[in-house]
């Protein structure tokens, strides 16, 4: 059943630089990266789904065209993290106000499921935490869970900072959320020709 008192937004406003074509749109049991982690995010919170788009944003669109999720376009995407964090939490403070918190997802980490987003909300739940960061490879990271309290900080951050320094910031208010395959993401052609070939 949806958690409609939670949202979730997916950072996906990067050029993808190194990997030299759009990771958004790489395939992967058949569907793009794009496509499977907005279907998870639905499956957990209904339309509650905001995705922030920046280069390629039109290519990533389209391949969206008839999911339930929002866009929001990051103008500002070449400025790192924070803007499409920013522009992610103001697009869903503009249409859900009531929200009780948040999880921000990045687009290039093939294994996050529906089962790992309802795992932070459990987790946040649970305790009485306002942070649920995953853990992987003796590092916290995303998908990761926010408060609602913790929205004013998210707007705060600047360049290339992501939700990572609110970790450091208060390591007190964050449960963790135990995601192995959490360390698998896509920055380069021999990452994409690893997943693929199941190494």
């Amino acid at each position: 059943m949806a958690r409609a008192e939670y949202g979730i937004v997916i950072l996906a406003a990067g050029n993808s630089s190194r990997l030299g074509e759009p990771k958004q749109l790489l395939q992967f049991q058949g569907k793009s990266l794009i496509r499977h982690i907005t279907g998870a995010a639905l499956a957990t919170v209904g339309s509650n789904v905001i995705v922030v788009t920046g280069s390629n944003s039109e290519l990533i669109e389209a391949e969206l065209k008839g999911l339930p999720c929002k866009l929001a376009f990051n103008a500002d995407w070449q400025e790192g993290m924070s803007a499409s964090i920013k522009t992610g939490i103001h697009a869903l403070q503009s249409r859900y106000p009531q929200l009780t918190g948040a999880i921000l997802a990045v687009s290039d980490q093939p294994f996050v499921s529906s089962e790992i987003f309802n795992a932070l909300i459990h987790t946040f739940e649970a305790n009485a935490k306002g942070m649920v960061a995953s853990k992987y490879s003796d590092s916290l990271g995303t998908p990761a869970f926010f408060a609602a309290s913790y929205f004013p900080a998210l707007l705060q951050l600047t360049g290339a900072e992501g939700a990572k320094r609110l970790f450091k910031r208060s390591p007190d208010d964050v449960s963790i959320c135990p995601f192995p395959q959490g360390s698998i993401d896509i920055d380069t052609q021999e990452d994409y020709k690893r997943l693929i070939s199941g190494e």
